[in-house]
């Protein structure tokens, strides 16, 4: 499922306009990546919780020349941890 098609369905479910739907979505998307650049955890009851988590600095190899060391500096990823509604409703567990 794209943005597009997200947009889509909420106008013909809402009424609502899809250029208002866009519009919002995209605040709401916008907002998020906002939070978490500052560090914020993000948490949708029942959906799961956005966290950015550091990744310590590590050696890799080269898959190309496996005798070659590469080192692996440390950087920031989001993690998402789904909600316990979200999960059994995937899941069935």
């Amino acid at each position: 499922m794209t943005k597009r098609d997200l947009v889509v369905r909420i106008a013909a479910e809402t009424g609502l306009v899809q250029h208002d739907v866009a519009t919002v979505l995209q605040k709401s998307l916008d907002y998020i990546v906002e939070a978490l650049q500052q560090g914020t955890t993000i948490e949708f009851r029942n959906f799961g919780v956005f966290e950015v988590q550091e990744r310590k600095p590590r050696i890799g190899r080269n898959p190309n020349r496996p005798d070659q060391i590469v080192q692996i500096p440390r950087r920031k990823v989001v993690k998402f941890k789904p909600g316990r509604v979200m999960r059994k409703t995937i899941t069935g567990q």
